[in-house]
């Protein structure tokens, strides 16, 4: 990235701990992940609602089959945490920009007025944090070359 000297990387991540070479690890680090995905569909979506069936059977089951089953350069999914993708941006020579605080909190009156009570939206170290009662899932930051 750093080559293609972008004027802004927006870097948008699945916040996983499940990237380990050891099974037993990766399992309950992806069960832990997994599991919040599902209760955030069981309280959000209808049980037999028909994009809640294709999401749970070609998108997260595909997933955590990836991630459970396959090893070394058969497993695609490797997510790593945002702080570890921090790291690794400094690392490369990206400086991060700011969090627009406008922004954030228009988010999180969105979330509290739209959306259900166990959304969370927060941010920590620049990074722009989407979760479901109290576990990170997703995190979003901008980094400048």
């Amino acid at each position: 990235m750093k080559r293609i000297n972008p004027e802004v990387l927006v870097l948008g991540i699945v916040n996983g701990l499940y990237n380990s070479p050891f099974f037993l690890p990766r399992f309950r680090e992806a069960l832990f992940h997994y599991s919040s995905l599902f209760d955030m569909l069981n309280a959000t979506v209808a049980p037999s609602h028909e994009d809640r069936i294709l999401i749970e059977k070609y998108l997260l089951g595909a997933d955590v089959l990836n991630v459970i089953a396959c090893e070394g350069t058969e497993r695609i999914e490797r997510p790593e945490s945002y702080k570890r993708w921090q790291v690794r941006s400094l690392n490369a020579g990206f400086k991060q920009l700011p969090i627009n605080e406008e922004i954030l909190q228009r988010s999180i009156e969105g979330i509290k007025k739209y959306y259900h009570d166990d959304f969370v939206i927060d941010k920590d170290m620049g990074w722009l944090l989407q979760g479901w009662k109290g576990r990170i899932i997703h995190a979003l930051s901008s980094w400048k070359s």
